[in-house]
């Protein structure tokens, strides 16, 4: 799946160590399908060279704004024209500066006064210059322009301190990048997520849980905020780290049992749209044993089970009313065995809510790939089988026509 195919970057780099990352950020912008034209400050050179970034995306750098190659001489306005954004990895405390106070004394800080597109800024200096007043003052500034900042992170720094200030790491920032390209359908919207398994105690060394993996929600929760939602994410017991973390935007609520889900949805349930995408315990146990249940023989223990409370159930009772449309519009996602839509399609009228998202055939558990159908009261509709982020994508588009 490539996120970024067809679109056109103007890939800056400013003078700072942390260029030797802006090669491999280049290489995983074009493996998303970007175009990348690469300009480079003089400070730049001294980090890395134009030919390996020319090397690297087969198109010729960009150094000055004399460049006669261009046929009108004004690369500044040639470069930023054709783009889709202009994206500079690392930024420098000095162009960060020059940007917020609209000086152009370059051609990458020209190019960036004349544009006619987004710009995004990967910042990157030592720590004291980060927390600088003067550096914050930019960074206001910049922020007020509508310039996105993808970090700076707090890490281990070239010059030997730790602190505030070192640039995302390549993989970091290529992901915040596509998530910057996504339409923001469910911007200024609230959606609170369940995802993974429920653990069920049985005594301290045992429990009873399921073969969930999480992949699905965690890629529902991504592709919420890549539209632009204000995301909670209530997670099962599963090992998966949080969707776009370095971002900070996503409200991650660890649980274990069925229980701790059901309150944890429920205090969050004022929101705009509820998944409830984990694969909940239908059953606890009634009465889990303070110390380890030990082996007798071949007898096997006698345990009795409750019924757990119902999450979809439970939140799809405190809807109300909002701008005319009831909130929150409720998801429920079913894993069944055999009749997949007639069993997911009683489930939605049982619980009573718009719509049903049910998992296609018995190997999605743990994989990358998934197959959905969607089912609301117009019919259903199958999505083809697909990385599970592609098909997040999808439902969250969706929901958002929905709403």
């Amino acid at each position: 799946m490539q996120s970024l195919l067809n679109k056109k970057i103007v890939l800056g780099i400013s003078g700072g160590i942390a260029a030797y990352k802006t090669p491999e950020l280049a290489r995983l912008l074009m493996q998303e399908g970007a175009s990348v034209q690469v300009v480079m400050t003089e400070a730049a050179q001294q980090f890395v060279t134009p030919v390996t970034m020319q090397a690297l995306t087969g198109n010729p750098v960009f150094t000055s704004q004399w460049d006669s190659s261009v046929a009108n001489n004004m690369a500044h306005i040639e470069l930023s024209r054709s783009a889709d954004a202009i994206f500079i990895a690392p930024t420098s405390a000095d162009l960060m500066a020059k940007l917020s106070l609209g000086l152009a004394d370059d051609l990458l800080s020209t190019l960036c006064l004349a544009r006619g597109c987004s710009l995004l800024l990967a910042p990157a200096m030592n720590k004291q210059m980060w927390e600088h007043a003067a550096t914050q003052r930019s960074v206001e500034r910049l922020e007020k322009d509508g310039i996105a900042l993808l970090g700076p992170a707090s890490g281990f720094q070239a010059c030997g301190e730790v602190g505030m200030g070192r640039m995302l790491e390549p993989a970091e920032i290529a992901e915040q990048v596509v998530a910057f390209f996504q339409k923001k359908t469910l911007r200024g919207k609230k959606v609170m997520i369940t995802a993974g398994p429920t653990f069920e105690t049985i005594d301290p060394v045992r429990g009873i849980t399921n073969h969930s993996s999480g992949k699905m929600g965690f890629a529902i929760a991504k592709a919420a905020l890549e539209a632009g939602a204000d995301v909670h994410l209530i997670a099962g017991p599963c090992n998966l780290p949080t969707p776009l973390e370095t971002t900070g935007k996503i409200i991650r609520t660890n649980v274990v049992s069925a229980k701790e889900m059901h309150a944890a949805a429920l205090s969050a349930a004022d929101c705009d749209v509820f998944l409830a995408v984990a694969a909940v315990a239908d059953w606890g146990i009634a009465k889990p044993s303070k110390n380890k249940i030990k082996r007798q023989g071949n007898t096997a223990p006698n345990i009795e089970f409750i019924a757990n409370p119902d999450i979809l159930l439970g939140v799809a009772k405190t809807v109300k009313a909002k701008a005319g449309k009831p909130y929150p519009y409720c998801v429920g996602f079913a894993a069944e065995s055999t009749d997949l839509e007639k069993h997911a399609d009683e489930k939605r009228k049982r619980k009573g809510v718009p719509m049903i998202v049910g998992n296609i055939g018995p190997d999605t558990f743990g994989s990358d790939l998934n197959q959905l159908l969607v089912i609301d009261d117009r019919g259903s509709k199958k999505l083809a089988k697909a990385e599970k982020l592609h098909l997040a994508r999808q439902l969250i588009q969706l929901i958002a026509k929905n709403i």
